[in-house]
């Protein structure tokens, strides 16, 4: 069986990348990173969620110390409102860069073929690593930088939701039977979604414009 590691971080986005892997016929097992998030709720939902799929799943924690986002730092103001040509607070630098780098090594490491990473460049944040253009560039390097690569055979990073609008990832969720109740995706880490936040936007945007209920929000 193909062998695959998953970026899972507990969204919405990730957990539908996850169960559209295992869809394709792939044993997966999930990366969940712990690295100073203002809340540990998403690490919970995320190990929740590899469990529910019957995928392995490996906690990885690691540091920021220099914090550089909102996230990251609880004394700094998550943004509300802002220009969409901004890239916001939230934004921490080289994430996506350190979390397939862990990634990479992991599957080189197991025998993995392919590591997935939910990201999605239409109703997104604006990162600068969510962007086609990154993974094009990432994937280069991988052929360069790993064993596998140099042999001709790299590790191949996967974006199955980079140009899908969040109603279709809603939708596909949907069709997969994500257990939508077991994500979350708020920038906070309360009892309810905040529903004011990007992450929160974009997904009431999602759920809405799929004519599908969220159950984070009937249930608050």
């Amino acid at each position: 069986m193909k062998k695959a590691i998953v970026l899972l971080s507990g969204g919405l986005d990730s957990a539908t990348t996850l169960y559209w892997a295992k869809a394709k016929g792939y044993r997966t097992r999930c990366l969940i990173f712990d690295y100073g998030q203002r809340h540990k709720k998403e690490i919970r939902q995320a190990v929740a969620l590899a469990r529910a799929s019957g995928s392995d799943g490996q906690v990885l924690r690691i540091s920021f110390p220099w914090k550089g986002s909102s996230l990251l730092d609880a004394k700094k103001a998550l943004p509300s409102r802002r220009s969409r040509d901004d890239i916001p607070s939230t934004y921490v630098p080289a994430r996506n860069i350190i979390f397939l780098s862990f990634a990479a090594s992991y599957a080189e490491a197991e025998g993995a073929q392919t590591v997935f990473i939910g990201a999605n460049a239409l109703d997104y944040s604006g990162y600068p690593d969510c962007r086609p253009g990154f993974y094009k560039a990432y994937q280069q390097a991988l052929k360069q930088g790993l064993k596998t690569g140099v042999q001709g055979d790299p590790v191949r990073i996967k974006t199955p939701l980079l140009y899908k609008t969040k109603a279709q990832i809603v939708r596909l969720g949907a069709k997969l039977k994500v257990p939508f109740a077991l994500t979350w995706s708020c920038y906070k880490g309360g009892r309810h979604p905040c529903g004011k936040c990007d992450s929160c936007l974009f997904r009431r945007k999602g759920f809405k414009e799929a004519g599908l209920e969220d159950p984070l929000v009937s249930k608050a």
